[in-house]
């Protein structure tokens, strides 16, 4: 029976390629998770990580929902590499909640009706509105001041690319309109790639990329975006249907990836234990299912990465190994993760939440069948998003010597 083809193409031009490896003395990663307010810990371990290598400076820059966010930030900054992270971390120190939406009676309540409205109706058909349950043009208004531009294209990170400060930039996002995960990629000898159901499009950074890599599903509203080579589409959270989170740094050259998760990894313990004894809320499903969306698929990801690793180191001597120019080496990987379970911590800091958007999400939960996995993610108040930093910066004092041991070959002195 012949292969099936590819669910989509580029173009009949532009067949699927195979990833090629980095220049020498180039290709260290750094691919950044989802997580929401969680994000706030990547910050932290960026802190920490420098505060022991200050030449820490990967040329290869991915992330993909809250991740993308601190890619971008990273990828458009004119400063060194540390310089970036300084900004970025005052950037995440000035938030707060009415930063990312609209946190006030009407427009909560306006935005709630008009959700019952389409549900009720079957929905708006035909409507080009960004429609959501939050209202996101905080967020957005954030951005575009942050990031120096308005709805032009973030004019950094083709400087840096220029400038050989950094070789490539990519975010993901998810294509409402075909089902698709679309990898928006900008860099210097970067070929575009074809695989079932994710693709990868060169084109200019702007905003509205980065607010659709972080829509939230059903929370944020999924965001217009217009290319000449897919059409037009809306696009949401980077993290529904990216089943590879690591691949577009080894697409784009990657030697090295160092991965920053949000998600705590349980033991075997403590992931036997139930979070609820009573039937699931709504809460408690959408929880889990978030985890399983942005979280849980790099793990997964990691480890087929280290079984291809291992294939390829184990060949025997004497015989001709796979092409590494056809895309075919060993990539080394290093995952750093939070020590602590920073969903439930989010629990303490509820009350500090705007009074109405805190009724909204106790509506799908309330007592011990709340469930803070979600409410870790739109969780972004300061004392919050504190705690998260300071532990990220403990996390990588803690791993200093794991972190150097892989930044070995490195230009670090």
């Amino acid at each position: 029976m012949p292969d099936p083809p590819p669910v989509a193409h580029l173009a009949p031009d532009e067949p699927a390629r195979t990833p090629t490896p980095g220049p020498i003395g180039r290709g260290l990663a750094l691919a950044m998770s989802g997580g929401g307010a969680r994000a706030a810990y990547q910050v932290g371990v960026l802190r920490g990580l420098l505060r022991r290598f200050p030449r820490f400076a990967p040329t290869i820059l991915t992330g993909v929902s809250a991740g993308a966010i601190n890619a971008s930030f990273l990828a458009n900054c004119s400063d060194p590499f540390p310089g970036a992270v300084d900004g970025l971390s005052g950037l995440w120190q000035r938030l707060r909640t009415e930063h990312v939406f609209d946190t006030s009676g009407p427009g909560v309540a306006r935005t709630g009706l008009k959700w019952a409205g389409r549900l009720v109706s079957g929905g708006a058909k035909g409507s080009r509105r960004e429609q959501g349950l939050l209202d996101i043009n905080p967020l957005r208004q954030l951005l575009q001041r942050e990031l120096g531009c308005d709805d032009q294209d973030l004019n950094g990170i083709a400087e840096n690319v220029r400038n050989e400060r950094l070789d490539a930039f990519a975010l993901t996002t998810t294509s409402y309109s075909t089902g698709q995960s679309i990898t928006w990629v900008t860099g210097r000898d970067v070929e575009a790639w074809d695989r079932p159901n994710r693709r990868a499009v060169q084109t200019n950074i702007c905003v509205e990329h980065i607010l659709a890599s972080a829509a939230l599903p059903f929370f944020f509203p999924a965001i217009p975006i217009s290319h000449p080579k897919i059409g037009d589409g809306w696009y949401g959270d980077g993290g529904i249907r990216l089943t590879a989170p690591l691949s577009p740094a080894i697409h784009l050259g990657a030697r090295k990836i160092l991965a920053v998760s949000t998600r705590y990894g349980r033991t075997a313990a403590e992931a036997d234990v139930p979070a609820i004894d009573a039937y699931p809320p709504p809460a408690q499903i959408l929880g889990v299912l978030m985890n399983a969306i942005f979280l849980d698929l790099l793990d997964q990801d990691a480890q087929v990465l280290r079984r291809i690793n291992g294939l390829l180191e184990s060949w025997p001597d004497g015989h001709p190994g796979p092409d590494p120019h056809a895309g075919f080496r060993p990539i080394r990987l290093l995952v750093l993760r939070p020590s602590r379970d920073l969903a439930k911590l989010a629990s303490d800091f509820e009350p500090k939440l705007p009074p109405t958007f805190r009724f909204l999400m106790r509506g799908l939960g309330s007592g011990e069948t709340r469930s803070p996995d979600w409410l870790s993610m739109l969780l972004f108040e300061p004392e919050y998003l504190r705690l998260l930093v300071e532990i990220g910066e403990a996390d990588a004092e803690a791993r200093a010597d794991e972190i150097g041991a892989f930044l070995a070959d490195e230009v670090l002195a």
